[in-house]
């Protein structure tokens, strides 16, 4: 199972306390995934869709508590791309149909004064949350935070709503972000705290700090790679280093003899010789009285550049 999946999961099994909430994701459920049947003898119906079984249930539970009717659900198969199951949930009451449409604000029956967002159960911020619930139930996806990137988004085919809806998440401090995809709306996030957020305000807590968990994870990993890279890096550094200082002192050993260097200079160079894996730090603890770094430094500069002019001709 996808980490979208048990996200679906999670929040399909959330059930709202208050009527107006539920009437708030049942609508944006309906919107999204929903699809009405005009028949002969000007029958009515209501088909909703969806690939995910817990959602499937959640819309047969609202639809029979909100509104007392009773649905039947279809199992078919696809038989293209991923030949997953897509459970239909089906309404045949042409009364309780155009009453459903009327109260959750969706279809041809409602003015567009009434639409959905307009609708007084969008008013409370617990209405809204469950409105992005819905909408994320019906057409959202997240990717598994242990891919290489993050990303939530929500595919809807009524480009009206898109605006209404990037409103409602911005009032929650989300900076949703649209594309359009296959003559489809995406509203999306890449930001890994938006998306913390996201699940936090439509109520998805377990997915939420599974997906902290392997961020906090991911974050210290790639922290000691980092701290692994500039060591190693300094490491090589530091040997490059020392065997030129090695091999500008047998240079000089070589021509001249160390002896008719200065004892500063012949110091160093011999605790060089004896120790060539230390640091110039280390190196200068080494001696007797103790050198500062910096005058350990200067001291090499030296030996370097009597080295160098000793190579010359």
């Amino acid at each position: 199972m996808s980490f979208s999946q048990k996200c679906k999961n999670e929040l399909a099994r959330k059930m709202p306390d208050n009527q107006c909430c539920q009437l708030a994701e049942l609508s944006a459920l309906i919107r999204l995934d929903g699809t009405i049947i005009l028949g002969f003898n000007q029958s009515l119906g209501l088909r909703i869709d969806t690939e995910n079984a817990a959602v499937a249930r959640k819309v047969i539970k609202l639809i029979k508590t909100l509104f007392n009717l009773n649905s039947d659900a279809l199992v078919q198969r696809r038989r293209r791309l991923r030949k997953n199951n897509v459970y239909g949930i089906e309404i045949r009451n042409k009364v309780g149909v155009k009453n459903l449409l009327q109260k959750t604000g969706v279809g041809m029956f409602v003015p567009a004064k009434e639409e959905s967002w307009q609708k007084e159960y969008l008013k409370k911020a617990c209405c809204q949350k469950a409105y992005l619930r819905g909408v994320f139930l019906g057409g959202g996806s997240i990717s598994n935070p242990q891919s290489g990137s993050y990303h939530l988004e929500m595919v809807m085919h009524d480009p009206g709503i898109v605006p209404h809806l990037c409103g409602l998440m911005a009032k929650f401090g989300l900076d949703a972000r649209q594309i359009t995809r296959k003559k489809a709306e995406v509203i999306y996030l890449k930001e890994a705290d938006q998306i913390v957020q996201f699940l936090n305000i439509t109520g998805a807590h377990t997915a939420l700090l599974n997906f902290e968990s392997v961020r906090i994870y991911k974050d210290i990993r790639n922290n000691v790679n980092r701290l692994v890279n500039f060591e190693t890096a300094n490491l090589s550094k530091s040997v490059e280093a020392s065997m030129r200082q090695i091999e500008a002192i047998q240079l000089i050993a070589g021509r001249i003899g160390l002896e008719r260097l200065s004892f500063a200079l012949k110091e160093l160079a011999r605790a060089r010789l004896e120790h060539p894996d230390v640091s110039l730090k280390e190196l200068g603890e080494l001696l007797e009285p103790p050198v500062s770094k910096s005058a350990i430094n200067h001291r090499m500069r030296r030996l370097e550049q009597f080295a160098e002019r000793l190579r010359q001709p």
